[in-house]
């Protein structure tokens, strides 16, 4: 068969930070003013149903195609990879696998961390822009409903996404579960990389703490979050030891290669508890000796995130229950899409020979009883097409050539088949 006359197939291809580095993904990374080239492109070779999603863990295109090159072409037209590294580190999924590869990502499954749902809003960004392009079809529209609701479903019906799988977020659960009157201490945090100003951000939203301090070496950094978030105070480097001799909480993030706070930096008799949330410690051990410092650093926080992956672990099986009740939807939707009009076609033709004999019958034999024999072969014209439905549903069935059959054997008008119809 020429790949001109090949049916089309529904395909996911791509690679993710399963197999492929920063690097690697970087590459192959989709700009979105390219992907919008990339859609155009993609409609003016007749590709019917295409999106991409391009994100730091993952770049991917699902569509339909002739076969999967014709997608991966586009990728690497319109990123820096090249097909070498592509074949290194890339997944092609087909059909229903690439259907049920979408429900992972949906439902947070296949995020680099389990239960994650960052993912769903770019895969709605990324959707929404393939519908204004218009590359998308009925088949992607329905499937990315049913995706987006079993993605729902899985977030408010399990625990896959409970708990924290973030160093920010653990040190507050920390504080709320460990630190008497939390709300009412006084908090310095001290470096403003990414995980100081997400744990700052974190103390906001989950505490009603209003006596947060924050403490950078670069003043202007402090100066623009608190610009951003008022209820916050800035506080000057130069201060440092003040600060932490007056707060009773201390929040350590500065991310350097040598402890930025050391027992000298601490008064005697200070009760005080502090959070080191880098790596490598930043924090020196010798604090510890100081009565009344309590010292927690990354690897006592990350129990709490080990607790919370293997509580998400354990919810895997319920999760995929719900996926694989929007699945069968899906392939029951599909299945009326595809078989009624060959069904209906099949099921008309055999009314016809019905119709027929017995007419036929009822002008031959006396007493013929019409009523008893259209109640008999309704019946077997029912099973029949019952029995051509599971045929088709059957994945090993080649459906084109099965309603190709039947049409030539009932002399009916041949009925084609396109997956993407």
């Amino acid at each position: 068969m020429s790949q001109e006359n090949m049916p089309t197939k529904f395909y996911n291809v791509g690679l993710s930070y399963k197999k492929a580095d920063v690097k690697v993904r970087g590459a192959f990374s989709v700009t979105k003013e390219n992907q919008k080239l990339l859609l155009l492109d993609a409609k003016k070779k007749g590709i019917d149903g295409i999106f991409v999603l391009s994100t730091c863990n993952r770049t991917e295109i699902t569509g339909f195609a002739k076969h999967p090159f014709e997608l991966i072409s586009l990728l690497i037209k319109y990123s820096k990879g090249n097909v070498e590294d592509f074949i290194e580190v890339s997944n092609v999924y087909k059909n229903n696998d690439a259907v049920k590869h979408l429900f992972n990502i949906a439902t947070g499954l296949d995020s680099q961390i389990l239960g994650d749902y960052e993912i769903v809003g770019q895969l709605k960004e990324s959707f929404k822009l393939a519908k204004k392009m218009g590359t998308t079809n009925a088949y992607l529209e329905r499937l990315m409903n049913l995706v987006l609701q079993a993605s729902k479903d899985v977030k408010n019906n399990t625990k896959l996404s409970s708990g924290t799988t973030s160093v920010a977020y653990a040190a507050i659960q920390y504080i709320v579960e460990n630190v008497e009157n939390h709300s009412d201490k006084k908090i310095l945090i001290y470096g403003l990389g990414e995980i100081g100003k997400n744990t700052c951000k974190n103390v906001l939203n989950y505490t009603s703490n209003k006596q947060i301090t924050l403490i950078n070496r670069t003043h202007e950094t402090a100066l623009g979050f608190v610009k951003e978030h008022p209820e916050v105070k800035a506080g000057n480097f130069e201060d440092l030891i003040t600060e932490i001799h007056t707060t009773d909480i201390l929040i350590v993030a500065t991310g350097a290669p040598i402890p930025t706070v050391i027992k000298e930096h601490l008064k005697e008799n200070q009760e005080l508890q502090i959070l080191d949330l880098s790596m490598p410690e930043n924090v020196d051990i010798s604090v510890k000796e100081i009565p009344g410092v309590t010292l927690i650093n990354v690897d006592e926080l990350s129990k709490i995130t080990d607790k919370t992956i293997e509580i998400r672990e354990s919810e895997i099986p319920a999760a995929e229950k719900i996926i694989e009740k929007y699945k069968e939807e899906f392939n029951n939707w599909i299945s009326l899409r595809k078989f009624v009009p060959a069904v209906n076609a099949l099921k008309e033709s055999l009314l016809a020979i019905q119709h027929d004999e017995i007419d036929f019958h009822s002008k031959k034999l006396k007493d013929f009883n019409i009523e008893h024999a259209e109640f008999v072969t309704s019946r077997m014209i029912q099973k029949i097409t019952t029995q051509f439905v599971k045929h088709l549903k059957n994945e090993e069935t080649s459906v084109d050539q099965s309603i190709s059959v039947i049409s030539k054997m009932f002399n009916i008008k041949e009925l084609s088949l396109n997956e993407n119809d």
